[in-house]
């Protein structure tokens, strides 16, 4: 156990998926949770956006762990907004001390010569100055309450190894790893730590989808899971299809806490060995 007792998590993209599975796991670890979501639909996507439902789902899932849940929708590119609601979960819950910057989305897919100025914007957008918006706004409340921290990105193992028909969210995930890089050094002397995992496919409803499907078998006419399923295993070194969303989290709590407390700067894959290959 790793016991994060009396500290605040803040978790973006947090009402399904991977936001979700992380909450929960700081929450059993100790931790009262910041919880913020779009909470609707967007363009680029291929999937249905998470809902206020979900996120709902969420909150009692971290109440179920004995947590507080501090639970807000937001958009994290409109910064000021998303200020304001790390605002108000300091004054609600006390100085936030881990964060999983999260929340990012996975595009319907093309050539990068294909892509629309609109395409590329959203995800750029999202996935990367959405990052920074969110440690923006966080940063300057952690530093002054002097206690250090743990600061981790989620990335991708496409950063590491590219794939085709998604260089917006390639590009989005590699400038993720440029900011951290950044940032583990800037922050350092404030004893916050700043790392980033990049786990490979992970079982969620941004891979369970049908466009994705079509991506990965474009020699059928409408694939399903059944039929990707062979092609996602040879992308890993271990021969599984997919990492779950828990393996992740697990990942994500280790950076997060004390026993990793010499550990910054560091690019960690959470893929089953693809950026392997």
């Amino acid at each position: 156990m790793f016991e994060f007792i009396g500290r605040t998590a803040l978790v973006t993209g947090a009402a399904r998926g991977q936001g979700r599975s992380h909450a929960i796991r700081l929450a059993q670890e100790g931790a009262n949770v910041v919880l913020l979501d779009v909470c609707r639909d967007l363009d680029s996507p291929a999937y249905a956006g998470a809902t206020e439902s979900d996120l709902a789902d969420t909150v009692k899932a971290v109440e179920h762990a004995g947590r507080v849940a501090f639970a807000r929708v937001v958009d994290i590119r409109d910064y000021r907004d998303l200020q304001c609601h790390v605002d108000d979960s300091v004054d609600a819950l006390g100085p936030i001390d881990i964060v999983s910057v999260n929340a990012g989305i996975y595009p319907s897919g093309g050539k990068a010569w294909e892509l629309s100025p609109e395409e590329w914007r959203e995800v750029i957008d999202i996935n990367l100055t959405g990052a920074f918006n969110t440690v923006r706004a966080v940063v300057p409340q952690m530093l002054q309450a002097g206690r250090g921290g743990s600061i981790v990105f989620t990335s991708s193992a496409v950063s590491i190894r590219a794939v085709q028909n998604c260089a917006n969210y390639v590009a989005s995930k590699a400038g993720v790893l440029g900011l951290m890089k950044a940032m583990a050094l800037e922050l350092g002397e404030h004893k916050i730590r700043v790392n980033a995992m990049c786990p490979s496919i992970v079982g969620t409803d941004m891979v369970w989808n049908d466009r994705l499907y079509e991506l990965f078998r474009p020699d059928l006419e409408r694939p399903g899971l059944a039929d990707v399923e062979p092609v996602f295993r040879t992308n890993t070194v271990l021969g599984i299809p997919w990492v779950e969303p828990i393996d992740v989290s697990e990942a994500l709590v280790w950076l997060a806490s004390d026993a990793a407390r010499y550990v910054t700067g560091v690019v960690l894959p959470v893929d089953a060995g693809t950026s392997l290959l």
